[in-house]
């Protein structure tokens, strides 16, 4: 650990297999001139690798002490250093045609992953290791227990990949769960239309609040049944049924 004690606040594990870093930055496959970005540079295991085949990276850091050490060791035209909370990162002044590349911690996971959709526009792809429950519950199937809000939020943005499994091994100190890297690319003009993307959200997150519960139910303060009804959509059936393509026309209908 080099003499850094990990912070629990932070949902701090380092990556330090070599063999799994190199895998993660051939995935990313940097090159000179790409805009990277990275979430999270820790002790800099990925980071160090991304400026060599990139030339520079611009890192978020939330951890002072591991700031410090940073700015130690990189040369600042190799790295642009912002020492802040990724969630309050705004990811679109640096410009469009971002790669993000990030080992997210596991506690705010999904938040960061909701905040990069919604600067989808100026991403390129991201490359990020998180539990691998998350990445299953991401690249879940209609009908199935992983399919949820995560899900069709990150499937209305992104097309998403599941690349490789990383061992609990892998990291130090060593988490009781195994991760997994993913890549999301955002669909662009192949994303679903979506006229009123807070009232999606609302309806999604509505759908998934109490699973057990039949849309009729779940979507009740939201919409009534004679709505689902006129966007194809039988009021009988859980929010778990629907595809993200069946949500958006619920959604769409209410909007209009």
């Amino acid at each position: 650990m080099d003499g850094h004690r990990p912070r629990k606040r932070f949902s701090q594990n380092f990556l330090a297999d070599e063999h799994y870093v190199a895998r993660i930055v051939a995935a990313v496959d940097p090159r000179p001139g790409q805009r990277i970005v990275e979430i999270g540079p820790g002790l800099a295991a990925l980071t160090a690798k991304l400026i060599e085949r990139a030339g520079h990276v611009t890192a978020v850091e939330i951890d002072r002490d591991l700031a410090a050490r940073l700015r130690e060791r990189f040369d600042p035209a190799r790295l642009t250093l912002v020492e802040g909370d990724a969630l309050d990162f705004d990811f679109a002044a640096l410009g469009d045609g971002l790669r993000v590349v990030g080992n997210l911690p596991y506690n705010v996971s999904s938040p960061l992953l909701f905040r990069l959709a919604a600067q989808a526009a100026h991403l390129s792809d991201v490359t990020v290791m998180l539990q691998k429950e998350v990445v299953d519950r991401m690249t879940a199937s209609p009908g199935t227990a992983d399919y949820g809000r995560l899900t069709v939020m990150l499937r209305a943005t992104f097309a998403v990949e599941r690349l490789f499994v990383v061992p609990p091994g892998a990291f130090r100190p060593v988490p009781k769960v195994d991760s997994a890297v993913a890549r999301l690319t955002p669909l662009r003009e192949r994303a679903p239309q979506v006229a009123d993307p807070a009232l999606f959200a609302r309806v999604v997150a509505a759908a998934f609040s109490q699973r057990r519960k039949t849309l009729r139910n779940a979507l009740a303060t939201v919409c009534d049944a004679d709505a689902m009804r006129r966007a194809g959509i039988d009021p009988g059936l859980r929010g778990e049924a629907l595809s993200v393509a069946d949500f958006v026309r619920l959604a769409n209908v209410l909007a209009g």
